[in-house]
């Protein structure tokens, strides 16, 4: 199934009005959060995606030899178990890449919808009853959806895409560190499965973004004040959002200017893409794609300190 670019532009349209505001609804609505809220009770909160039954397969897959995003998806896919390992028939999926940035493929700021269209694709026929693409973006989210092909890629697929909207967030008292009342993205935990489809790169305040930081995209809000505390408002953020299945979009990353780059002489050709249960590790490795070490990135220490997961990629591979 296949869509024009005017239909497009039309069929988000109808929702620009409710759009326009949203960002901007949600940051005056939720100024209480994060910083300075009263004090915090009971247990942190958790939205726990994760498989529960045991397994022989291996937990960790690097896919480089396969020709083209799609088909390097599918094998480190497979090289986990194969997407029947994690979905099961009847499953609502909500699949999360990064759709931050007013950007292009090329600039890699995105993840690629190639990536993300092959996702969709595995899940419905691993017999998922229904597959939701979203994220909350940063930049005006038509813009996001359009310029980064996600939305046409993953809605031919067969694909519902939700573009972000202020009624689509509610308050939350997640509890953590940084984070304990904020404004979160509901589409992301109304899910029987939830696939984490992030894309490699490099970030000016927190070295290097991948798995853990891309559920930024689950809070609204002023986010950007959690930067006064970046590492451990990302370990909160994956304390809070632990995935059934991490992608790692490697194919063309951001080695610099990162997160939101513009450049493509800042992007690098890899052709790789990552899978993994476990992400911490994805991180551990993702991060020295663009020349980070694992130690480097306290987020990362705070994550296997919270039993997340793992930087021992390694040890996964099986």
């Amino acid at each position: 199934m296949s869509i024009s670019r005017r239909e497009a532009l039309v069929r988000l349209g109808a929702t620009g009005l409710t759009l326009g505001g949203a960002a901007l609804g949600a940051r005056v609505l939720w100024d209480k959060g994060g910083f300075g809220v009263a004090e915090k009770k009971g247990d942190r909160q958790v939205r726990d995606f994760t498989l529960k039954q045991a397994s022989t397969s291996p937990g960790f897959a690097i896919s480089r030899d396969a020709a083209g995003a799609a088909a390097l998806t599918r094998a480190a896919v497979d090289a986990v178990g194969g997407m029947k390992r994690f979905i099961s028939r009847g499953d609502v999926v909500v699949v999360k890449p990064n759709i931050g940035w007013d950007r292009t493929p090329l600039h890699a700021a995105n993840t690629n919808p190639d990536v993300v269209a092959e996702v969709v694709m595995m899940a419905y026929e691993a017999g998922a009853k229904h597959v939701v693409v979203t994220d909350a973006s940063c930049n005006d989210p038509n813009r996001c959806f359009q310029r980064s092909g996600i939305w046409r890629a993953a809605y031919a697929k067969g694909a519902e895409v939700v573009v972000p909207s202020e009624h689509r967030f509610r308050g939350m008292r997640l509890r953590g560190e940084v984070l304990d009342e904020w404004p979160v993205y509901t589409p992301l935990i109304h899910a029987d499965k939830l696939i984490n489809v992030p894309v490699a790169k490099h970030h000016n305040l927190a070295k290097y973004t991948g798995a853990m930081k891309n559920w930024y995209g689950s809070l609204g809000g002023r986010r950007n004040r959690l930067h006064q505390s970046i590492d451990l408002s990302v370990a909160d953020l994956a304390t809070f959002m632990r995935p059934t299945l991490t992608v790692l979009d490697a194919t063309r990353i951001l080695v610099r200017n990162g997160p939101q780059g513009g450049n493509i002489d800042d992007t690098k050709v890899l052709n790789q893409v990552v899978a993994s249960i476990d992400q911490v590790a994805v991180d551990a490795y993702g991060c020295t794609l663009v020349g980070q070490k694992p130690e480097n990135i306290p987020y990362l220490k705070m994550g296997v300190d919270r039993g997340l997961g793992t930087i021992d990629w390694r040890g996964l591979v099986g």
